[in-house]
């Protein structure tokens, strides 16, 4: 499938979206990425590579996910009616699984004898590992030592699928730092070693290759809203930190202006203070681990950032949203800790669905905006993942245990 908008190529053959995404990296690594790109574009049009791949969807992730009426929710809002991509239902209990398989499967075929990572919340970490199981493929996964702390759970998965965990202290101890830590642990030997970038960010072909692993999500959306509705839906809502959901559920619609999408960032304990991270809200064009993108930034270094999610806290954002924000094809908004922690418990209570707080960000605007739409509205909320990972820290946080 070819990418295009207003007969822009998405992205361009030097991996941009508009002036985002690019390869801002040293020679060695532009060699070892126009390899890997190389590989990508011979295996993706393979049909034994796809329909292993699709086997794999069916048969181990459980695609394709359901699409769920949220009735309760609906009804005491008494406006749009929600709708959960049930993304949270997948093999591994996120939307992350859909672009690790492909991942894995590609390092495979390129004979690499270790794939590395980073992890925020945790959920890329435990399906990386878990694909990598799968293939036969060691495993190393960079995560900052301040989520480990927080998402106990997926640490013990991680380890538990052979997972060789690396604890980073530096700087803020968050996925900006694991980021980092992986890249330098990559440069040793990416002849041999792939780093299996957990979103669409980084240098391209990353962009574009997770893209294209995540765009399974949009498609499943239009054909289930046509059997159930008989039409588009009028909103697509996912949160936004790297952006991977987001824009695996915007890429079938990106050519209907019919449908609104929104991407939903955290504003964390406020826009008005230094604790967010709201890059394309409050963020400028810039460059972070090898690709131009907005990013929040201080005189070329980037700031610290803060989310309740760990999954969210990432300074910078995917080159393709970059380009749809300028565009104005997609609204990007943003939401509180306090109102994620609130739909949280919402979704939990009224629909009996823990989400995990990435996801509870869409929610939280499902919420707080489908108030204000006629009842007839049909609003599709992404519910990338699910909320085991977040239980005992939101327990803490609100005294339950």
């Amino acid at each position: 499938m070819d990418h295009q908008i207003n007969g822009i190529a998405l992205p361009n053959q030097d991996g941009f979206f508009g002036e985002y995404g690019g390869q801002f990296i040293p020679p060695n690594l532009k060699e070892a990425m126009d390899e890997i790109n190389l590989a990508y574009e011979n295996i993706r049009h393979s049909a034994e590579f796809q329909d292993e791949l699709a086997d794999l969807f069916a048969n181990y992730v459980g695609r394709p996910s359901p699409l769920f009426h949220a009735k309760r929710l609906s009804q005491q809002l008494g406006g749009a009616q929600i709708y959960l991509k049930r993304e949270d239902l997948n093999h591994t209990g996120a939307h992350k699984i859909n672009h690790c398989l492909g991942e894995a499967l590609l390092a495979k075929y390129m004979g690499k004898t270790k794939v590395i990572a980073e992890t925020g919340a945790g959920q890329h970490g435990v399906a990386l590992a878990t694909a990598c199981a799968l293939v036969g493929i060691p495993c190393e996964i960079h995560m900052g030592q301040v989520d480990i702390e927080k998402e106990h759970p997926n640490v013990v998965k991680m380890k538990i699928l052979g997972a060789n965990l690396i604890s980073v202290t530096r700087g803020t101890a968050t996925l900006k730092d694991a980021v980092d830590s992986a890249f330098e642990e990559y440069l040793k030997d990416p002849k041999n070693f792939i780093y299996a970038i957990g979103s669409v960010v980084g240098p391209h072909p990353f962009p574009k290759m997770v893209r294209d692993f995540q765009s399974i999500i949009g498609n499943e959306i239009k054909q289930q809203s046509a059997q159930r509705f008989a039409r588009d839906p009028d909103y697509i809502v996912a949160c936004i930190g790297g952006g991977s959901n987001a824009i695996g559920a915007f890429t079938a619609f990106l050519n209907v202006p019919t449908v609104k999408l929104v991407g939903v960032e955290p504003a964390g304990l406020g826009l008005d203070t230094q604790m967010h991270s709201a890059t394309l809200t409050l963020g400028k064009p810039s460059q972070i681990h090898g690709m131009a993108c907005y990013v929040l930034e201080d005189d070329g270094q980037p700031l610290p950032v803060h989310s309740i999610a760990s999954g969210l806290d990432y300074p910078g954002v995917g080159p393709q949203h970059s380009f749809l924000k300028d565009l104005g094809r997609v609204d990007y908004h943003s939401v509180t800790d306090q109102e994620c922690l609130d739909a949280f418990m919402t979704l939990s209570r009224v629909e009996g669905i823990v989400p995990a707080l990435e996801s509870s960000h869409a929610v939280a605007w499902a919420i707080r905006e489908s108030v204000k739409m006629p009842k007839e509205t049909i609003m599709v909320v992404n519910l990338s993942g699910r909320g085991d990972k977040d239980a005992d820290f939101v327990a803490g946080k609100l005294g339950l245990n």
